[in-house]
């Protein structure tokens, strides 16, 4: 299920992001809950190309900042399915911006694992019952 093994170039981001001014903290550069929200949301939009349903964040791996995003930077968060058990799941997020303004060269920002869970209403999980074939 997971597109892990597939070069970056190969893969669909599951999220891109321009990256603006009301983003930043005291120093210029983009707050990391910004990019951690970010990373939340392109998790839930791989997880949702395999399971229907309610799927709520349970965890999230450290995340470490290996270089800081910037204003003007188009951020891509690279998304893919690793794990699928009986009633959770979980996601690798891989971060890359493309520093636009500072000579156009692409960094890795920062990768995290994210665990989701599928829940009925009441929030009891419940098992995956997936997609027919994963869309696209």
């Amino acid at each position: 299920m997971s597109t892990g093994s597939k070069p970056r170039s190969q893969q669909r981001a599951a999220i891109r992001v321009m990256m603006m001014p009301r983003d930043t903290n005291a120093m210029g550069t983009i707050f990391g809950g910004i990019i951690l929200s970010y990373i939340d949301q392109a998790g839930a939009v791989e997880a949702h190309r395999i399971c229907h349903g309610i799927l709520v964040t349970v965890a999230m791996n450290a995340v470490e900042f290996h270089q800081p995003v910037f204003v003007g930077d188009l951020v891509s968060f690279y998304a893919d399915v690793f794990e699928v058990g009986r009633t959770s799941m979980k996601i690798k997020v891989v971060v890359e911006a493309e520093r636009r303004i500072r000579g156009n060269k692409k960094v890795m920002v920062t990768e995290a694992e994210i665990v989701y869970v599928h829940v009925d209403r009441d929030g009891n999980p419940i098992p995956i019952e997936p997609k027919a074939e994963a869309e696209e």
